[in-house]
C-alpha cells in the first residue's frame, strides 16, 4: 500500500511561543517520528508561492494547514489551487485559527471567521463525542488541555457531516472544536485547540487526533475526478454499437 505524503503548512517561519523550530516543524516532527507515513514536507508562506507550487501540491495527499492572523495575505490564485486539489481528493486538516482562512471559507462556502473567542490561559476539556471513528480511535473520553485560547460559539460553519469533538471551557463556553466536511473527493477535518502561544501540539492526545485524521483524509486511489465527453452510452457499448 502506498504511504501518505504530508505537506505540513504555516503562515510563520521559524520560531514563535514555545515551538523552537516553528509549529510546521513540531507536526512534521511527530509524523515522521510516528513511522506512518511517506514523505511528509513543511512549507510556509514566505516561501514562493508561499510553497505550495503545482509540483508541491500534486505530490501531496493530505495538507495540514495551520493559520492564524495573515488569511488576507495568502495569494488567491494559490487559494484556487489548493481548492482544486481538495476537489480532486487531496486530503486537508485545517487547524485553530486557519478557520479564519480563505481556503476554509471558499470550501464551506461561508464566513467561517465568525465566532466567539477569548485569549486567556484557560482550561479546555475536549470531549469525544463519537467513539466509532478513525479520528478519534485510541483516544480517552475527554483530555484537557492546561491552558487554551477560548473559541466559543456560535461559529459560523455549515452543519458538519460529522462532529467528533466538543470543548468546554474554564470560562463555561462550549465549541464544535473537531468536525469533518467533504467537498467533491476530498475529505475535510478542523481541529479547533492550537494556539502559538501554548505547547498544545506536544501533547500526545493532539498528536494522536493529527496522525489519525491525516490517514483518515487521505485519498483512497491515485486517480482523480474524470470530466469527459462520453461519445458512447453504455447500452451502445453492451450492444456492440461501434458508432460514434
Amino acid at each position: 500500500m502506498k504511504k501518505i505524503n504530508v505537506t505540513v503548512w504555516d503562515e510563520t517561519q521559524g520560531p514563535i511561543g514555545p515551538y523552537s523550530n516553528g509549529i510546521y516543524q513540531a507536526i512534521a516532527d511527530f509524523l515522521v517520528e510516528s513511522g506512518q507515513f511517506g514523505k511528509v514536507r513543511t512549507a510556509t508562506q514566505p516561501e514562493p508561492e508561499h510553497g505550495l507550487t503545482m509540483e508541491v501540491l500534486a505530490d501531496t495527499d493530505v495538507l495540514i494547514y495551520w493559520a492564524h492572523n495573515h488569511h488576507g495575505t495568502v495569494e488567491d490564485e494559490i487559494v484556487e489551487r489548493i481548492r482544486k486539489r481538495v476537489n480532486e481528493g487531496m486530503g486537508l486538516l485545517i487547524l485553530h485559527s486557519a478557520h479564519g482562512s480563505k481556503i476554509f471559507a471558499k470550501l464551506l462556502g461561508t464566513d467561517a471567521l465568525h465566532l466567539r473567542w477569548r485569549e486567556a490561559s484557560e482550561v479546555e476539556r475536549v470531549w469525544k463525542i463519537e467513539s466509532n471513528h478513525p479520528i478519534t480511535a485510541g483516544l480517552p473520553d475527554y483530555f484537557e488541555i492546561p491552558k487554551s485560547e477560548m473559541y466559543g460559539e456560535q461559529f459560523c460553519i455549515p452543519t458538519p457531516d460529522e462532529l467528533l469533538f466538543i470543548s468546554w471551557h474554564q470560562g463555561g463556553e462550549v465549541f464544535r472544536s473537531g468536525c469533518t466536511f467533504k467537498r467533491g473527493n476530498g475529505k475535510i477535518f478542523f481541529f479547533a485547540p492550537g494556539h502559538e502561544g501554548f505547547p498544545i501540539y506536544y501533547m500526545p492526545e493532539v498528536q494522536q487526533i493529527i496522525i489519525n485524521a491525516s490517514k483518515w483524509a487521505a485519498p483512497l486511489g491515485d486517480e482523480p475526478i474524470k470530466l469527459q465527453n462520453v461519445t458512447k452510452s453504455p447500452e451502445a457499448l453492451r450492444i456492440g454499437d461501434k458508432t460514434e
